[in-house]
């Protein structure tokens, strides 16, 4: 059984981060640690909610571990919540480096052209030289120009734009970027993806749902890196991936008292089980 580190925050409610990567990498059949950066009461898009940072801790945790000689088949990073925590993931992939791992990152610090409250601009140009240190990033739009420096594009993005979008972001160091909530025509969304190494662009459509949730960037991330380390190839991943986001989503809103707060990714779960199987 392949052993994956899982480095980003515990909201305690709410369906994202390390709640939503855990139950789906361990449901891939993965053994999933887990590095908490942070412990909020709930995510940040409930009022009055608490928080407590862990930075001083990832230290003495990560240290036990090299003591215990534990090490990683691969490491997956989510929400970083200081420049002392890139720090520290960028130290982690210099001590725990091995053959073969994968270091997939999704920068998750904003959308809708906004960073997320605590963010600057020069916090993004710093986590854009984390995804320097990867092999796969998933920024969506706005993480993408925040960490490139650029301005938050108006009105519709071509393909054109993505396809030079994606080789600025290959750009940082990363061989490989994949830019999410894209779209190229009315009623159908999904992802892009460049790899320098080979020249290839790809992309991937499923059905647009005009609604919006917490978390659905952290279910796609966590399937696609799941789909990774059992061995999809990365255009397979990226179905697995879209396909049981939306199909997560479209749940969801298929009951009228639904969650505002997040999706129902555990009872997709079956679809995403037999998309790995593929």
């Amino acid at each position: 059984m392949k052993r994956v580190l899982s480095i980003q925050d515990i909201s305690c409610v709410g369906k994202c981060s390390l709640t939503v990567a855990l139950p789906v990498l361990s449901a891939a059949g993965l053994e999933t640690a887990i590095l908490p950066t942070s412990i909020l009461s709930t995510h940040t898009g409930f009022p009055g909610f608490t928080f407590r940072d862990l930075t001083d801790d990832i230290q003495a945790i990560t240290d036990h571990w090299k003591d215990r000689k534990i090490e990683f088949d691969g490491f997956y990073t989510g929400y970083l919540g200081t420049v002392e925590q890139i720090a520290h993931v960028e130290r982690i992939f210099r001590e725990f480096r091995r053959p073969g791992q994968l270091r997939f990152v999704d920068p998750a610090m904003g959308d809708n052209g906004k960073l997320y409250v605590g963010f600057t601009p020069d916090f993004a140009l710093r986590m854009g030289k984390l995804c320097g240190a990867a092999d796969i990033i998933v920024p969506n739009l706005t993480e993408a120009v925040f960490m490139l420096g650029e301005p938050y594009p108006e009105g519709p993005c071509g393909e054109e734009y993505v396809r030079s979008l994606l080789k600025r972001l290959c750009g940082l160091g990363c061989p490989t970027a994949v830019l999410t909530g894209v779209s190229f025509e009315p009623g159908r969304c999904g992802v892009a993806a460049y790899n320098s190494q080979t020249g290839a662009f790809t992309t991937y459509f499923s059905e647009y749902l005009p609604v919006s949730f917490h978390g659905t960037g952290d279910v796609f991330a966590s399937a696609c890196f799941a789909g990774l380390m059992c061995g999809q190839d990365l255009n397979d991943a990226l179905k697995t991936a879209v396909e049981y986001t939306v199909e997560s989503i479209r749940r969801t809103i298929s009951y009228p008292d639904h969650n505002w707060y997040g999706v129902d990714f555990e009872t997709a779960m079956p679809l995403l089980l037999k998309l790995l199987k593929k």
